[in-house]
């Protein structure tokens, strides 16, 4: 099994448009698992169609509660407390936490003197596994305002990859997360190939930039796709250049077309919706070469 994310320095770039349409042409050759990692604002499902078979709990971090049969209202949680998550009340009554601002620090607790506060793990979202017509997919929902997305995201990706093994499916495609904190590490972990999508703007080569000294620093090879490349010359040529200075096979120029939006509508990848389009036809040989570069030539 070969591992494939797809990475951008930025968000709005058409990664997951891109993601959609390699999945398209993937699972005509062969059996494919996809991810959709980016679970703070999944949306690769809206052009996949897939119909969900499971739902799963997810629980993040910790939570601090106060009991108040035991608060003596002494006001040490306030004290200690950097988030104002702890709420006073008068005349005495017992204190309350916020859940909203509490950070699971659980300083709290050690300086409570009365024992009358704990700490719960709260549920930060939803993860699940549904099927579509190019392959199944896993995919998740993170609550608003909750954190440890990078957990939630190698519990996708680590669900993904042991049905990929059971299965003996021959690739999981990934759907990164934008960026280059904690969650595209965690969707990055493993991967034998990294396609880091550009687009030709006055931020490209930096955003760019900054996805590739990420995946280099864990030692996955990269390859580089230039979106809506004949928007701007000037900047697809910065792009170009920078790859190779860099070393890095640009596998892919994009043209811009208006089709990408009209499949999205529809809920489809721009290859199915447009089989003999320019983008389609654009699309097709990157993914030739990415396929090559997986080690599975034809």
């Amino acid at each position: 099994m070969k591992q494939l994310v797809i990475l951008s320095g930025k968000g709005g770039t058409g990664k997951t448009s891109v993601a959609a349409a390699l999945a398209h042409l993937a699972s005509k050759e062969m059996s494919v698992v996809l991810v959709d990692a980016d679970v703070d604002a999944a949306n690769l499902e809206l052009v996949l169609e897939p119909t969900r078979v499971e739902e799963h709990v997810f629980m993040g971090g910790q939570l601090a509660v106060i009991d108040p049969k035991q608060c003596q209202s002494c006001g040490s949680c306030y004290k200690v407390c950097r988030f104002d998550a702890v709420i006073p009340s008068d005349d005495h009554e017992p204190y309350r936490i916020d859940p909203l601002a509490c950070e699971g620090c659980l300083s709290c607790i050690y300086q409570c003197p009365d024992g009358s506060i704990r700490s719960e793990e709260q549920q930060a979202g939803l993860w699940f596994r549904s099927d579509t017509r190019f392959g199944p997919l896993f995919h998740a929902h993170l609550f608003a305002g909750q954190e440890n997305s990078g957990k939630l995201v190698t519990m996708v990706k680590q669900q993904g990859r042991l049905l990929a093994l059971d299965e003996g499916r021959e690739l999981l495609l990934v759907d990164g997360p934008p960026g280059i904190g904690c969650p595209v590490i965690s969707a990055s972990a493993g991967a034998d190939l990294a396609l880091l999508v550009a687009e030709p703007t006055v931020s490209g080569v930096h955003d760019l930039e900054r996805a590739l000294a990420t995946v280099r620093h864990f030692r996955v090879p990269a390859l580089v796709c230039i979106n809506k490349a004949d928007l701007n010359r000037t900047h697809t040529e910065g792009i170009q250049a920078f790859c190779a200075a860099e070393g890095i096979e640009v596998v892919g120029s994009l043209p811009y077309d208006g089709v990408v939006t009209e499949a999205m509508v529809c809920g489809q990848p721009v290859t199915a919706y447009q089989p003999q389009g320019p983008m389609t036809a654009a699309l097709r040989e990157m993914w030739t070469r990415i396929r090559h570069r997986l080690g599975h030539g034809g």
